[in-house]
């Protein structure tokens, strides 16, 4: 028979299967990074790794075998030692402890610090053994408590905006409407919380401002402007009174929710006001144009009494004088030396009352038209200046009421004058043409030019008097100029069709 194998020595055999489970038990706790209590049936620590010790400042040594209460505050260990009695009477596995509220615990140094914890019970021999997973929460806290006040800081500004601020989610419920928007739209937070947008909206609006949000928020565009190139929409009061808004949105999206939020201001005002001064404008517009033609007519008066009545009783004494010319004796010498200055001076006057009621208003524009008074104003601006001047007329039928003819020759007129006393031109040009139903007015020269933009010379109102004779008309005057440049000024009409009703 073959030698039977001797039998292993004790140190040999391999561990049993719970030795196994006590070193695997052993190295977790000794391993986890939360903090791991075991306290018997009397509450004395018989566990403490590594992570408590870290966790509240003691040494393992110096806490084994004494009891749990050194790790709470004194005011809570009463209450804490009943509950973990009560856990123990219950015959439950586990729970967590605090009932969701953070626990406090006592560090070696003395400071208190909030924990999260879990209680587990279970039976060792004739023992019943108690542990607690716990976890340090101080950094969580102090970040919610920053969280919190940072979070009611901004509700405090958000209320505190002049401008209603609201919130909706993606499918366009409100869920968050500041005080401002309360008296804005007439709704409390109670009345919209939750509701669709549309409520805000009147309702044949609701269709397209709900599609354009929803474009928007395809877009990925972070913010923008609403209510397209006027900026503007209308909202809609709990009265049932609509009123302009101007707006603007914005998109957010956080855990896979998209938020949008619109910025409103009530510009009600605003209109008002800009409704205000346009018929302001408008009376001023009249009145001025009222004021113009009453000028233009009273000038035409002026001129006309100055041309006939005036005229006419100088070219008669100018007769007279020439009759006593020639019946005065021609050994008087004074007297026909005297009678001659007489004749002189009556021409020199007549020449210049027919020049002051030609300056005044021409008596061609009323018999002749504007074309023939323009050329005879072109013809006269360049004999007296020695500038060459050509006009250019490509408008053909023209049908201008009197203040537009008056408006176009004083435009003409005053550009000339500026060239003469300004320009410092050898060559002027006068275009007249007609685009649409607009008259243009283009009047160019050669000269030394001018910088706009610069301050105006005192007393100097002729560019001013040129824009403001085309606003009366419902049009405008633009002026080209820089030094060295030549100058150009245009004005553009607009011409009443005439097929029109008056």
């Amino acid at each position: 028979m073959p030698p039977r194998k001797p039998a292993l020595a004790a140190a040999d055999a391999p561990p049993s299967a719970s030795t196994l489970t006590s070193k695997r038990f052993a190295n977790v706790v000794e391993t986890a990074t939360d903090a791991i209590v075991t306290v018997d049936e009397q509450q004395r620590i018989v566990v403490f790794n590594p992570a408590a010790e870290h966790t509240f400042g003691y040494p393992k040594a110096d806490v084994v075998g004494k009891p749990l209460d050194m790790l709470m505050p004194e005011r809570l260990r009463t209450a804490h030692g009943r509950h973990v009695e009560c856990f123990g009477a219950t015959g439950v596995t586990s729970r967590r402890m605090g009932a969701q509220q953070v626990l406090v615990a006592l560090r070696s140094d003395g400071s208190e610090f909030p924990i999260e914890a879990s209680i587990s019970q279970f039976v060792d021999g004739d023992q019943k053994l108690f542990t607690a997973i716990l976890r340090d929460v101080s950094e969580r806290i102090r970040n919610e408590a920053r969280l919190e006040r940072s979070e009611a800081q901004l509700r405090g500004i958000l209320d505190s905006a002049m401008d209603a601020i609201i919130t909706v989610d993606s499918r366009q419920r409100v869920i968050f409407y500041n005080d401002a928007a309360e008296t804005m739209f007439g709704w409390s937070r109670g009345d919209v919380a939750g509701k669709g947008l549309s409520m805000l909206i009147p309702e044949r609006f609701r269709t397209a401002h709900g599609a354009h949000v929803e474009r928007f928020g395809e877009t990925g565009t972070i913010s923008r402007r609403m209510g397209g190139t006027l900026r503007v929409v209308t909202g809609l009061r709990r009265n049932g009174e609509e009123f302009p808004i101007d707006a603007s949105i914005s998109q957010i999206e956080t855990s896979g929710e998209r938020f949008y939020t619109v910025i409103l201001r009530d510009v009600t005002a605003r209109f008002e006001a800009i409704e205000a001064l346009r018929q302001s404008k408008e009376e001023l517009q009249q009145l001025g144009a009222a004021a113009h033609q009453t000028r233009e007519q009273e000038k035409s008066r002026i001129a006309r009494e100055l041309h006939d009545e005036l005229g006419q009783s100088l070219t008669m004494l100018q007769m007279d004088v020439a009759w006593c010319k020639d019946k005065a004796p021609a050994e008087d010498v004074p007297l026909r030396a005297r009678l001659e200055r007489m004749s002189g001076l009556l021409k020199s006057t007549i020449a210049a009352t027919r020049r002051i009621a030609s300056d005044l208003r021409p008596l061609m524009l009323d018999d002749l038209g504007l074309v023939p008074s323009i050329e005879w104003l072109v013809e006269n601006f360049a004999q007296r200046s020695g500038i060459a001047c050509e006009l250019t007329v490509a408008a053909t039928a023209l049908e201008l009421s009197q203040p537009q003819a008056s408006a176009v020759f004083r435009i003409v007129q005053e550009s000339l004058t500026n060239i003469a006393k300004h320009a410092q031109a050898s060559h002027a040009d006068v275009i007249i043409e007609r685009d649409d139903d607009t008259l243009v007015v283009r009047v160019e020269d050669n000269g030394v030019g001018f910088t706009p933009s610069g301050a105006r010379k005192p007393n100097s109102l002729g560019l001013f008097g040129l824009r403001e004779r085309a606003a009366l008309l419902g049009g405008q005057a633009t002026v080209v100029s820089s030094p060295g440049q030549g100058t150009m000024v245009e004005a553009r009409l607009p011409l009443r069709d005439p097929r029109a009703p008056a």
